[in-house]
């Protein structure tokens, strides 16, 4: 048994029982195409023997920087057979330090990068001595010695086959459950990246977790949108549907980011998933699409929508209650609008989507109610890559919108006071784990290691509850909670989900609180949606009568939470923002305000935001239309 419950006992028995079915759908050009279980694991058996061939041993870290695509699959499972340990990075890396940093302190002697990311690494590669090898999943015009073509090394492999087959199967048939599988870096927002050892056993756990409460059948299939190294990708996406016969599909790549992207909508049409996996980032994405869709068609189609959203909210509750009671007066109505309307909308998803997954952050609850609505109920789920990563997830037997869902199988659950206590149901503490698929450590870092599990308990700095249903509540990073003049303690990130939800003209905004007279925020707004208001309204955007009616928009898009407003009562009108202060530009990746799952790096924002912050709590700085905010939006107005 120790023996056969690793990744490539978990793939070859796949590949026994749907060795014909496609396991990954890829698009090269102008269709996609298959490739089915045998032929993906014919390609991994030839990378991994050419891996054999240039001398890698078991144990050898090797990393993998690269889009999604059918090589990504076989670079991993190939380093995984040749007994050695993945390092998967993100393509998003753009910082050279960042990418040298894990290189270096993970001791990677390989390293598979793809055409569009290689230049990154040739940069660094002579300040990394334990780098022997760059693969290149792509040609390039110019070759040098530690340069190995991905075609050479395949050959490589077939040719070590031919001659020691017998050493290739005692290498792979020799790996353990206890042996480490990757090592997958943190963002490092706040100190070094930590690498987390995730270990064949942890993978398998988790795999089998998940599969237990999402059975997937082999004729599933899903488009992976999320960056295939994203822990939530690669357990639920690669390794799930491995384990069970069904398909994945790649997204298009582009000649741009940007590119890929805007292939996504059109591969979803393609590939006709039948779930997908999502963040919070992603989501809100599918709504302006779906929304911008519905106004194109005038505003009686809006008003129709807005209706049927109506009816489907009353008659959904909050999914536990969908139904029941009263709510079933709705059934014939809400049954009227699936046929005329919700059906369509869904038709742009290749017509066959039963679900999304949620995962990464938290998912707004109006984003939850809206996808239910529609038909395609996207379900909050709960982990962290330390957990390989599901700890918890709603599902379509059992969910709540807000709540992260029941507990996986065979996984220990407790909510802890401060001094490590467990509390009672319904009360607030931090989410404290144990089961199989809980990570070894922290690589090269007995020091968290020892922090962070304790007696075989994670701890996992999330806040949370219990529900009387058996249901997980999470309530946010213990690290990112704002703190009260008079330490009252609190979360940000469920009011700034929902300011943003609910607003138009705010597209980012982030909360501040360090034990402070009150709370306040920075406010990244929505440039197009205020310029159509502000034309709406018969202002002009180069006055200052037009910038300030600009910025009480703002302010007003917050006071609809006091009370008297449309959204009085959402929260304690303590935690709202006292003063606003207007950003000349958004939270993205480049600047490294967010983080490689779409997070705000909240330490790094107030930091280089120092001096707005401090304004907000002087007399001038409070009033929404002063100087700075007045600056700011005036540039934010005219941009070209």
């Amino acid at each position: 048994m120790d023996t056969q419950r690793t990744l490539p006992w978990l793939f070859e028995n796949s590949v026994g029982r749907f060795g014909d079915n496609v396991f990954i759908w890829e698009k090269p050009d102008n269709e996609y195409r298959g490739a089915t279980y045998r032929e993906i694991r014919a390609r991994v058996y030839q990378c991994a023997a050419g891996l054999l061939s240039l001398g890698v041993n078991k144990g050898d870290r090797i990393a993998l920087i690269s889009e999604g695509r059918n090589d990504w699959v076989v670079a991993e499972l190939g380093i995984l057979y040749a007994g050695a340990i993945n390092v998967p990075l993100s393509v998003k890396l753009d910082e050279l330090s960042d990418l040298k940093f894990r290189l270096a302190h993970s001791g990677c002697r390989m390293v598979f990068v793809s055409g569009s990311q290689a230049h990154k690494v040739l940069k660094i590669r002579e300040d990394l001595p334990e780098l022997e090898k760059v693969i290149l999943l792509d040609a390039l015009q110019h070759s040098r010695s530690y340069e190995v073509p991905f075609v050479s090394l395949l050959q490589m492999g077939e040719e070590f086959l031919s001659r020691r087959r017998e050493d290739f199967e005692s290498r792979w048939r020799s790996l353990r459950e206890s042996d480490i599988a990757n090592i997958c870096y943190t963002s490092g927002t706040v100190a070094d990246p930590k690498g987390i050892i995730l270990t064949h056993r942890n993978y398998t756990a988790n795999v089998a977790q998940g599969t237990a409460m999402y059975p997937i059948p082999p004729s599933f299939v899903t488009l992976l949108v999320l960056p295939w190294d994203h822990a939530f990708a690669h357990a639920c996406g690669i390794y799930a549907l491995a384990s069970t016969g069904a398909s994945l599909a790649a997204v298009q790549l582009g000649k741009t980011p940007m590119e890929t992207l805007r292939n996504i909508p059109v591969n979803i049409k393609e590939v006709r998933p039948t779930f997908l996996l999502s963040v919070p980032a992603l989501a809100k994405n599918f709504r302006k699409g779906i929304e911008s869709g519905v106004r194109q068609k005038g505003p009686l189609a809006e008003k129709l929508f807005a209706l049927a959203l109506r009816v489907a909210y009353s008659y959904n509750g909050d999914g536990w209650s969908k139904g029941k009671g009263w709510r079933v007066l709705l059934k014939p109505l809400l049954g009227l609008f699936e046929k005329i309307l919700f059906s369509k909308i869904r038709e742009n998803f290749g017509g066959r989507m039963k679900y999304f997954v949620g995962g990464g952050a938290l998912l707004d609850v109006e984003l939850q109610k809206f996808f239910y609505a529609i038909g395609m109920p996207m379900y909050q789920g709960y982990g962290l890559t330390e957990a390989s990563p599901v700890i918890s997830a709603n599902t379509p037997e059992k969910h709540k919108f807000g709540s992260s869902g029941p507990v996986v199988p065979d996984l220990a659950l407790r909510i802890c006071d401060e001094q490590g206590r467990e509390l009672p149901a319904g009360e607030n503490g931090e989410i404290v784990v144990k089961g199989e698929n809980v990570m070894a450590g922290y690589w090269k870092n007995e020091k968290a290691s020892a922090e962070t599990v304790r007696d075989g308990w994670l701890y996992t700095g999330d806040l949370g509850f219990m529900d009387r249903d058996g249901l997980l509540h999470v309530l946010g990073r213990e690290k990112s909670l704002l703190i009260s003049h008079d330490g009252e303690k609190y979360s940000p990130e469920g009011i700034e989900e929902m300011i943003v939800a609910n607003s138009p003209f705010i597209d980012q905004i982030m909360l501040y609180n360090n034990q402070s007279p009150y709370t306040v925020a920075l406010v990244v707004p929505n440039r197009e949606a205020i310029l159509a208001w502000l034309e709406h309204h018969k202002h002009t955007a180069k006055t200052a009568t037009g910038q300030d009616a600009a910025l009480r928009l703002l302010a007003g898009e917050i006071d609809a939470y006091r009370p008297g407003g449309k959204h009085a009562d959402a929260f304690p009108e303590r935690w709202l923002p006292s003063a606003l202060a207007i950003l000349p530009e958004p939270f993205t990746e480049q600047n490294r305000f967010l983080n490689s799952t779409l997070k705000m790096v909240r330490g790094k924002i107030a930091r280089s935001y120092a001096g707005r912050v401090d304004s907000m709590f002087t007399t001038e700085g409070k009033e929404i239309c002063n100087p700075e905010n007045r600056v700011e939006i005036a540039g934010v107005l005219h941009r070209a």
